[in-house]
């Protein structure tokens, strides 16, 4: 079916697709996106918005770990970092969201130098235990500095609006998010394409491959760096937008593994595979409650006492199938289904 179908120009090679099926495709479902807020109810908003923040962090993980090979474990402490800048400007100075939200991500890609630079000449487990004592690190900070992260206490954050929309109501919140979301995403599939974005996947195939043929190592890692952590920066600013009251215990290490988690089964090095993954790991633990609803009320109260360990026990499951079954992740599984299609009837 694709004889004959060859790329003639740059502009043919560096287009996002050239099908205008999947162009029609995207335009249906961001029109049923857009619709989304009036054909289901609020807390189905909270879930779609959970799982769109959810996204933004693990595009920005996917960027750092996924395009450029770099293990990261302290995503916990750059969303918390996020989420503090964001609610300290706007509840202590008065900032606006509009000003705040993307000041949170300049914070975080600062603050990521602090991790970024000690840690450029190193790879594999020991990058992954600098980047877990970097949020360790940062937890502690946010404790002891009471000045300025009012401590254990915490900040409730309120009056959040954008050219006067109160962004507490559900549908507010909902289109901010998916705005910020469609910006990311495109963003990211921008830098993929850019000289930037080959840097990386160069470094990641081959590091000292990539230094022969020139590439600045350390300038590109650092790179790589700072535009993971101003993403995630950003998704930390939305976390405290929807959960309304920002705290150290929110940002736990649970966090980092779960980011690593989603960009794994989704499919390292894929944007496609970062959104994937973290609509499938956001609503994972909705689907185990319904699977519990379903049957008698003895296990809807089963599940409710332990709905932690449930989710826990599901998440090691899911995670090890994928590992063992298909290591490429849910877009490998969705290629799978794609050439199937395409080749079909032929078995190859």
């Amino acid at each position: 079916m694709r004889t004959g179908h060859f790329k003639e120009r740059t502009a043919q090679l560096v287009a996002l697709s050239d099908s205008k099926v999947v162009w029609s495709f995207a335009g249906l479902l961001l029109a049923l996106v857009l619709a989304a807020p009036f054909l289901i109810g609020n807390y189905q908003v909270t879930l779609l918005v959970s799982a769109m923040i959810a996204i933004v962090g693990a595009v920005g993980l996917n960027m750092l770990t996924g395009t450029t090979g770099l293990i990261s474990l302290g995503q916990a402490g750059f969303l918390a970092v996020g989420a503090y800048t964001n609610a300290i400007l706007m509840m202590d100075h008065g900032w606006p969201v509009w000003l705040s939200l993307p000041a949170a991500g300049v914070v975080s890609a600062l603050v990521s130098l602090l991790v970024g630079v000690p840690s450029l000449r190193l790879k594999g487990l020991y990058l992954a235990i600098t980047t877990l004592a970097f949020a360790f690190i940062i937890n502690h900070v946010i404790l002891y500095a009471e000045w300025l992260t009012h401590g254990p206490n915490g900040i409730f954050v309120s009056g959040a609006k954008v050219m006067g929309v109160d962004l507490q109501r559900g549908k507010a919140l909902y289109y901010l998010t998916f705005g910020i979301t469609v910006l990311v995403v495109f963003a990211a599939l921008n830098i993929q394409r850019s000289r930037v974005g080959r840097a990386w996947m160069a470094i990641r195939d081959h590091d000292i491959a990539a230094r022969v043929m020139g590439v600045d190592l350390l300038r590109y890692k650092l790179y790589a760096f700072m535009v993971s952590s101003f993403i995630v920066g950003i998704a930390g600013a939305l976390i405290s937008l929807q959960i309304r009251f920002v705290n150290i215990d929110v940002f736990a290490l649970i966090l980092s593994i779960e980011a690593l988690a989603i960009i794994i089964l989704g499919g390292l090095g894929s944007i496609a595979g970062a959104i994937l993954g973290a609509i499938f790991l956001s609503l994972l633990p909705e689907a185990i409650r319904l699977f519990f609803d379903a049957f008698a009320d003895t296990n809807s109260s089963f599940y409710t006492t332990y709905v932690y360990e449930i989710r826990g026990i599901t998440y090691g499951i899911v995670i090890i199938a994928f590992l063992r079954l298909k290591p490429e992740g849910l877009i490998g599984l969705w290629r799978d289904v794609r050439k199937y299609w395409s080749n079909w009837p032929l078995a190859y």
